[in-house]
C-alpha cells in the first residue's frame, strides 16, 4: 500500500509536466520514481498495481479540465464532472499498469533491460490508448516536450521520424537513464540509453530544411490568412437571446477584407445554422468576404432520411467543417471522424441513460462520425486538411497520405476546457505540424487560436478569453517527414526494436 500510494503521488507529480505548468523535468523524475517502485514488488500483479496507482495520479490531475465542462449543461449536475475525472483515469490507468506489468514479467531483476522493455511497452500501449475502445489520445508523454507557446524542448524535433508515441518512448529512456544513475551506475548502459533519444533527436533535426516552392514564391508571396476568435463564453454559445449578438462578434471581429484574397477562419460550431440546408444563412455569411476570399467556418450538417411513403425525419447529426466562397457556393466539407465521447455522442446509451447520464452537447441527436481525414482543394489558396478540435491530438491519422494538403485547420471550441485544457490542445496541435512537416492554423471561440508552423511554433497567438484577430501569410509546407510517410508503423517498429535490444541484452547476460 505504501508503494502505491507513492506511485500515486509520482503520477499526479508526472502530470504537471504538460502545459500549463511545463514542469518537465518532474515528470522524467516521476517515471525514474516509477520504474524503481515497479522493480522492486515480487509479483506482476503488484507490478500492475504500482502502474495502475501511477495512471491514475497521472490522469487525475492532468485530466482536471473534463470537471469544468460539466458546468456548462443543464442536464447533469456540476459535481458529476469530478466523478467523470475518475471515470476516465480509472480506465486510463490501465495502459500505464500494462506497460508496468509486461516490462516486469520479462525484465525483472534486470534493470537496463526492464528500461528498454519499459520504453517499448509504454510506446505500444499509449498507441492503443488511442486507438481501442473509447479511444482517448490526450496528453501523449510525448506533449512535455512542447510548452503552450514556448520554443521546442531538444527532443521534439525526433517525432518528424517517430513520431509521438516513439518520442514518448524515447522520454521513458531518459527517465530510466536518470533510474539507473541513482540506482545502477552502470556507465555503458547509462550512455547507451541516453545516446539513443538524442541521436534519433538530431536525425530529425538535420534533414529539415524549408521547402522549395514549386512556383518560386517568396514569403510575402504566400496566401493572406486572417484568424478569428470572437471571445464567445460556451454559456452563451447556444442561448437563442444571444444569437444576434454572438453573430455580429464574428462579423466585427471578422473585419473589412480588403481587395486582396484572403482566406478566412471561423472556430468550431462557428454559427447555429444549418448552413447547408439554408441558404439565406449563407448569403447572410458571404456578404462579408471580398470576390476572391474562402471561408472556412464549424456548423451542424444534418442527416436526414427520407422512409418509402416520402416522410423526411432528421436521424443525426455531423460536426462538419465547411469551406465558403463570396458567392455562398460550398467549396467543400470535411465531417469530424473522432468524435467525443459522451460529449458528441453517448456510448452505450441505453446503460448510461438509465444512471441519469447525458452527452454534454446540447441537444437530443447524437453525432455521426465522418469516414475520415480528407483534403479539401481552395481554389486560388491550394488545399486544407480538416481536423475539428479534440481530433487533432490523433497522431498519425490527420492527414490524408494520398492527397496530402497544404495545411491544416484545426477548428476548435475550448471553452468547455478550463485553464488547463486550452494549452494542453495547443501544445498536442504543435506536435502534429512537427510530426507531418505541414502548418496547422487553430481557431477557437475563447483561445487559444493560433498560427503554428511545420517546426512547431506558434508564431501568432491569441490569448485565451480575449478576442481578437490574427493577420499573416500562411506558412510553407514541407517536403513529408518519415512519419508523415509512414505513420504509426514507425514507432511501433521502434518499440520492437528496443524489445529485440532488450532480449539481445538478457541473452548475453545468460
Amino acid at each position: 500500500m505504501r508503494a502505491m500510494l507513492l506511485a500515486f503521488a509520482a503520477g499526479a507529480v508526472s502530470a504537471t509536466g504538460f502545459a500549463p505548468l511545463g514542469l518537465w523535468p518532474l515528470t522524467l523524475a516521476a517515471l525514474a520514481v516509477l520504474m524503481a517502485l515497479t522493480l522492486n514488488v515480487a509479483r506482476m500483479r503488484g507490478a500492475f498495481a504500482i502502474g495502475y496507482a501511477f495512471g491514475f495520479g497521472h490522469f487525475g490531475i492532468g485530466l482536471n479540465w473534463i470537471a469544468t465542462s460539466f458546468t456548462y449543461q443543464a442536464a447533469m449536475p456540476p459535481w458529476l464532472g469530478w466523478i467523470a475525472v475518475a471515470i476516465a483515469a480509472l480506465y486510463l490507468s490501465l495502459f500505464p499498469a500494462l506497460a508496468t506489468a509486461s516490462a516486469w514479467r520479462v525484465g525483472k531483476g534486470m534493470p537496463v533491460t526492464f528500461v528498454l522493455l519499459f520504453a517499448a511497452a509504454w510506446i505500444v500501449t499509449e498507441y492503443l490508448r488511442a486507438t481501442i475502445l473509447f479511444s482517448f489520445a490526450w496528453n501523449p508523454l510525448a506533449a512535455i516536450t512542447v510548452g503552450a507557446m514556448g520554443s521546442d524542448g531538444l527532443l521534439a524535433p525526433s517525432s518528424r521520424i517517430v513520431g509521438s508515441y516513439g518520442l514518448s518512448g524515447l522520454l521513458v529512456l531518459l527517465s530510466g537513464a536518470i533510474f539507473l544513475i541513482v540506482r545502477e551506475r552502470r556507465w555503458p548502459a547509462l550512455a547507451m540509453l541516453v545516446s539513443i533519444p538524442l541521436a534519433v533527436s538530431l536525425a530529425g533535426a538535420w534533414p529539415f530544411s524549408p521547402a522549395a516552392s514549386p512556383s518560386g514564391d517568396s514569403e510575402d508571396d504566400r496566401p493572406l490568412i486572417r484568424v478569428i476568435q470572437p471571445n464567445i463564453d460556451q454559456s452563451e454559445k447556444w442561448e437563442a437571446e444571444f444569437a444576434a449578438r454572438n453573430f455580429q462578434r464574428l462579423v466585427e471581429t471578422t473585419g473589412e477584407t480588403g481587395s486582396a484574397p484572403l482566406m478566412i477562419f471561423w472556430p468550431e460550431a462557428a454559427v447555429p445554422d444549418f448552413i447547408e440546408d439554408e441558404p439565406l444563412a449563407r448569403f447572410r455569411i458571404a456578404e462579408l468576404l471580398g470576390p476572391d476570399d474562402i471561408l472556412l467556418l464549424g456548423a451542424t450538417k444534418l442527416i436526414i432520411e427520407t422512409d418509402p411513403i416520402g416522410n423526411r425525419r432528421v436521424v443525426g447529426a455531423r460536426n462538419s467543417l465547411y469551406a465558403m466562397n463570396a458567392q455562398g457556393e460550398m467549396v467543400g466539407r470535411y465531417d469530424k471522424a473522432n468524435l467525443v465521447h459522451f460529449g458528441e455522442y453517448l456510448p452505450l446509451r441505453g446503460f448510461f441513460e438509465a444512471l441519469g447520464m447525458s452527452r454534454l452537447a446540447p441537444g437530443d441527436l447524437d453525432f455521426w462520425p465522418g469516414p475520415g481525414p480528407r483534403t479539401i482543394a481552395l481554389p486560388g489558396f491550394g488545399s486544407v486538411g480538416g481536423q475539428i478540435c479534440y481530433e487533432i491530438n490523433f497522431s498519425g491519422q490527420v492527414v490524408d497520405r494520398t492527397n496530402r494538403p497544404d495545411f491544416i485547420f484545426n477548428p476548435s471550441n475550448d471553452a468547455w476546457f478550463g485553464t488547463w485544457g486550452p494549452p494542453q490542445h495547443l501544445a498536442q496541435a504543435r506536435l502534429r505540424a512537427i510530426e507531418e512537416g505541414l502548418p496547422v492554423i487553430r481557431s477557437t471561440p475563447t483561445g487559444i487560436s493560433a498560427v503554428i508552423d511545420t517546426s512547431g511554433q506558434v508564431t501568432e497567438h491569441i490569448p485565451y478569453r480575449e478576442a481578437g484577430t490574427i493577420d499573416a501569410r500562411l506558412p510553407r509546407a514541407q517536403p513529408p517527414t518519415l512519419f508523415a510517410r509512414y505513420g504509426n508503423s514507425i514507432p511501433l517498429f521502434f518499440a520492437l526494436l528496443l524489445a529485440g535490444l532488450a532480449f539481445a541484452l538478457m541473452r548475453r547476460a545468460r
